[in-house]
């Protein structure tokens, strides 16, 4: 949730880590802050983002000219309200142990009241503060220990999840660092080493990269890094060359991340198929589950665990693998299924779906489902992340870094993803050759189709120009389009923060319709499938309530037109493919509502892009 970069090297520390925390601020942006080591620790934070902090970063850095260690720090409050005080670095009452933190420790307030009567103060309301204070008491206690040792103790009392850095001036030569359930990746320079909670800020200083791995603790000094267990026990860690470059993190021109990111839509769609859709063989290629996919076609069920927008990614993956593959598929929140004692074993299969791939609540149901004897499989989209090295089997998206945290790209990828696999689990078994390269030639020509809904961004945002004041929305849709009604209602509340609910469309007469009134915009998802003369018959009933109905249909429909105050058009496909373009409209839209409204469409209030708490 929160954003972590470290450095240690030749470079001064300082700018170092003002550039990597801006592009970590996605992970959160409540408050910020550097602590500087040369001879002795210097911290400035303050509530607020990063570039707030950047004047008196340079008053730090006048006062501590040539720091070359330095940790620093974005915070997504969980405990404590955004503020000065609360921020990271977190510092012991000597000055002398600095501890930047990511995660939740569950039992900060037992720990919290022993230190209380060993005598420390606390300033902050956070978790976090919890551990300066137990590394320094347990240090005083024992002079055997040092920053490692001391750190690796105060780990064995700790319950919950950390991505932690610690620096000290009594060890001034270096950072120690350690993961459980937050993410940390280490990068590898050249005399010089970068640490950060994902490889954004890394990727501009090399593209060499160690993840570390739950329950790891790394010493990391300008000479080198060493891994070792909290149980001491060293380890040998692969090193990883990133994927991506640092033009994937820019806006490239557009005015924010997330509209760069649904533009982007089309080149992701060829990237996810690229090598995988083999048209002229009639079938796909997923290297990730090669060796399992007979295992897979022989699963007696499919549970596909998922959080948010990969939740509905899920649903419409449940439609697709149970009408092509005929395998019953369930969808469960993530954060739901290990609290139930879920029935799973090894005659079933359980797809977890995560764009970072360190979605706490999803790496749980993974566990929870490997324990129980099921084959996991993974869908992620960073590599080297946490699940996809869990997991036995998985594919990645390839969808390049999603930086904006309204999730869009991922969204469709996933989607692909989970149509190709329904392709590849029907092959042989339950639909013929001949409709496997049609379903295909499909899904090839999705991104000439998507790039001409693109061109449709004046329009989206003229209708967005009507309804921005609006304070509720309905969102409804049948058979494969109810999730993506799920996704746009989703969208809207997530970066215009306007109530907005999504249906199944024959729903509303059960409940729903109560709010239908003359300032009640509804988003009907009227593509022409099997559902469309039903879906026709509820915008009637909507209509005569004098709800205002803004549609999405297919090219060339009168009749929605007709009925509509406003109608989207998308171009002409199959019932299973109309999700991956009915989505973009509903993208655009809610961005366009967000903007109009003044809300920073990228950095949402109260939002994280990697959710790596439960």
């Amino acid at each position: 949730m929160c954003g972590i970069v470290g450095y240690i090297g030749w470079q001064e520390a300082a700018p170092v880590l003002l550039k990597g925390l801006k592009r970590l601020e996605y992970r959160g942006y409540d408050s910020a802050g550097i602590a500087l080591l040369n001879g002795t620790i210097s911290v400035m934070k303050q509530k607020g983002n990063v570039s707030g902090l950047e004047t008196d970063t340079a008053k730090l850095r006048e006062k501590m000219p040539g720091a070359t260690i330095g940790i620093g720090h974005t915070r997504w409050a969980t405990h404590g309200d955004p503020s000065d005080r609360n921020a990271h670095p977190h510092l012991n009452a000597a000055g002398d142990i600095a501890v930047i933190h990511n995660g939740i420790i569950e039992n900060y307030s037992a720990l919290k009241q022993e230190l209380i009567s060993e005598g420390y103060l606390f300033i902050s309301d956070t978790d976090s503060e919890v551990l300066v204070h137990l590394i320094d008491w347990l240090w005083k206690k024992d002079a055997s220990l040092d920053l490692e040792s001391a750190t690796r103790t105060a780990l064995r009392h700790v319950d919950g999840a950390y991505g932690l850095c610690v620096i000290s001036s009594r060890e001034p030569d270096r950072i120690v660092v350690a993961r459980k359930g937050s993410p940390l990746v280490i990068g590898i320079g050249e005399g010089e080493f970068f640490i950060a909670s994902d490889a954004a800020p890394i990727v501009e200083h090399t593209n060499k990269v160690v993840y570390l791995s739950d329950g790891e603790l790394a010493v990391v000094t300008k000479e080198g890094y060493s891994v070792k267990t909290i149980e001491n026990v060293e380890q040998e860690k692969l090193v990883t060359e990133l994927d991506f470059s640092l033009e994937k993190i820019e806006k490239g021109g557009f005015e924010h991340f997330m509209l760069k990111e649904i533009f982007e839509q089309p080149s992701v769609m060829h990237d996810v198929m690229r090598g995988r859709v083999r048209l002229e063989e009639g079938r796909v290629c997923l290297g990730g589950i090669e060796d399992y996919l007979d295992r897979l076609k022989q699963a007696k069920r499919i549970v596909i665990c998922a959080c948010g927008t990969s939740w509905h990614a899920g649903l419409i993956g449940e439609y697709l693998i149970e009408e092509f593959a005929r395998i019953p598929v369930e969808v469960d929140y993530a954060s739901e299924f290990r609290y139930r004692n879920p029935i799973v074993g090894k005659d079933d299969v359980v797809i977890v779906i995560s764009q970072s791939g360190e979605t706490a609540d999803t790496l749980a149901a993974l566990r929870t489902a490997k324990e129980k004897g099921a084959l996991v499989m993974g869908i992620c989209n960073v590599v080297g992340s946490t699940i996809a090295r869990e997991t036995l089997c998985g594919m990645y998206t390839h969808a390049g870094p999603e930086v904006g945290v309204a999730s869009t790209k991922a969204f469709t990828a996933q989607v692909i993803m989970l149509y190709m696999l329904a392709m590849a689990l029907s092959k042989g078994r339950t639909i013929s050759h001949d409709e496997i390269i049609l379903n295909l030639t499909e899904l090839a020509d999705l991104p000439a189709k998507a790039d001409r809904i693109l061109n449709l961004d004046g329009q989206i945002r003229d209708i967005a120009e009507r309804f921005k004041d609006a304070k509720n929305f309905l969102y409804l849709g049948r058979g494969y389009n109810f999730p993506v009604a799920l996704e746009g209602a989703l969208k809207l509340k997530e970066i215009s923060y306007i109530h907005a609910e999504g249906y199944p469309a024959a729903e509303m007469k059960h409940g729903p319709i109560a709010l239908i009134d003359e300032d009640m915009p509804v988003i009907f998802i009227a593509t022409r499938d099997s559902t469309y003369a039903k879906i026709l018959s509820n915008i009637e009933e909507v209509r005569s309530r004098k709800g205002r109905v803004i549609a999405i249909a297919s090219e060339g429909d009168k009749e929605v037109a007709r009925l509509a105050e406003h109608v989207i058009y998308i171009p002409q496909a199959s019932g299973p493919i109309t999700p991956l373009l009915t989505v973009i409209p509903l993208q655009l839209l809610a961005y366009h509502i967000a903007t109009l409204r003044g809300c920073n469409v990228d950095r949402p209030r109260n939002l994280a892009k990697s959710v790596t708490v439960e």
